[in-house]
């Protein structure tokens, strides 16, 4: 079986995309998932996205997203932004969207390359000294440190993804931060599923975004965060104890389109 399939790159988080409105693929096929990410067996790719028909009224289409281990994931910042991308590539939107994905509903608005995508509101996040952990449609656990061009971000990544605190619930994410100025943060992330670093990570940006204004580090409500793949930028409102109407804005774009035997 032949199945059509397109890549997709946002700051450098590379997603495999998948019309799958005609069931093309089984969700429950998670060696085939998992070798379709693989980068020297097939496409590759930090994940897998299917878009396939809205099951909720209003909606363009409904996300599905795997990690590159073949397993279905929490919500993907950067994969949502692509897939709205792909959706505008296929017809079926033109500069808006709204579709509904793991973590509930999400709006988006597409210009050009450029995709803006509406994350979750969020009322709860734990700090500790230089740490913080928050959930935004992914779990991450945010360490603001120096020198973040210098780490080894797989091995204190996955240090901190396996430890106790967190094996027992699924690992989380690990980002480690570089406050620089003018509401800028570097930005660099160990991602579940992945296990390794990736370029990119949008839920990542997000939670360090939201953390660091929750902790004093940025008093805007726009943040830019550079990641190794590029630029992002995350704006919102804070209303009491909750951040509401959480922007995440960056360039997404197809790279390129082909087909794969099965």
């Amino acid at each position: 079986m032949k199945i059509p399939f397109y890549k997709y790159q946002g700051t450098g988080n590379d997603f495999v995309m998948i019309d799958n409105r005609q069931n093309l693929i089984s969700k429950n096929n998670t060696k085939l998932i998992n070798r379709l990410c693989d980068r020297k067996f097939g496409i590759g790719g930090d994940g897998l996205i299917l878009l396939e028909n809205p099951e909720v009224a209003g909606d363009d289409f409904k996300m599905v997203y795997f990690n590159a281990d073949g397993n279905e994931s929490s919500m993907c910042g950067n994969g949502g932004r692509c897939l709205v991308a792909f959706a505008k590539f296929l017809g079926i939107i033109e500069d808006k969207a709204t579709f509904t994905a793991v973590d509930g509903p999400h709006k988006a608005t597409i210009t050009g390359d450029e995709v803006s995508l509406q994350m979750q509101d969020l009322t709860e996040i734990k700090q500790s000294g230089n740490m913080a952990f928050l959930d935004t449609g992914s779990p991450h656990h945010v360490v603001f440190t120096k020198n973040v061009a210098q780490l080894d971000v797989k091995k204190e990544g996955a240090e901190i993804r396996y430890s106790d605190a967190y094996i027992g619930n699924g690992g989380t994410n690990v980002n480690f931060v570089d406050m620089q100025e003018n509401n800028t943060f570097l930005v660099r992330t160990y991602e579940r599923g992945v296990e390794d670093e990736t370029l990119s990570c949008g839920t990542g940006v997000t939670a360090v975004a939201l953390a660091a204004h929750a902790s004093g580090k940025a008093n805007s409500n726009t943040v830019k965060l550079i990641v190794p793949g590029g630029e992002l930028s995350v704006s919102f409102k804070k209303e009491d104890d909750t951040y509401r109407d959480v922007w995440l804005t960056g360039p997404a774009e197809q790279v390129f389109k082909g087909e794969i035997i099965c």
